[in-house]
Formats: C-alpha cells, sequence, structure tokens
C-alpha cells in the first residue's frame, strides 16, 4: 500500500475528504518527526511506540580493502509494536 492508497483508506474510514485526511496524515508524521527530534517518545496505546535509539560510534571493517574505518555515532528513528498490532497481525 503506498500513500495515496493509505490516504484513501482513511478517507473512507473516517468519513473525510481525502484532501482531509491526507493533511491529517502529514500532520501526524510532521507531529512524530517534531517530537522524536526532541528526545521523547510517541506511545499510541495499542498500536505501538515511536522513539529514537542512539548509537554509538564504532570501527568498522571496509570489506572490500579490509581496511578499519571510523564509523561516527548517529541516532535512529525505531518503532517497537503494542499488543493489539501483534495480536491484529498474527
Amino acid at each position: 500500500m503506498n500513500k495515496g492508497e493509505f490516504v484513501a483508506a482513511i478517507a473512507d474510514s473516517a468519513e473525510l475528504s481525502k484532501a482531509d485526511a491526507g493533511r491529517a496524515l502529514d500532520a501526524f508524521v510532521a507531529v512524530v518527526k517534531k517530537v522524536l527530534k526532541k528526545g521523547d517518545t510517541v506511545s499510541l496505546i495499542g498500536f505501538g511506540t515511536f522513539s529514537v535509539r542512539k548509537r554509538a560510534a564504532r570501527v568498522g571493517r571496509n570489506p572490500r580493502t579490509g581496511e578499519n574505518i571510523k564509523i561516527k555515532a548517529s541516532k535512529s528513528p525505531t518503532f517497537k509494536s503494542g499488543k493489539a498490532l501483534k495480536d491484529g497481525v498474527a
């Protein structure tokens, strides 16, 4: 399912126009990004939790040359699904 199909499904389910559903989805994504950028988490009970995981700097190896390379520390967004979502898929 792509974004357009997802917006259409939301519009049908919530009895909204596709434009309103698209704006709602864009607003949801923008709010999640903003909250994660501050270092907080977004928890939706039953659905899951969006959070940021910090990865420490480390030394890796270039597989082509075998040379050691330094990998910078980074932050990565993660999602942990909730029990209701897991049960609904299984």
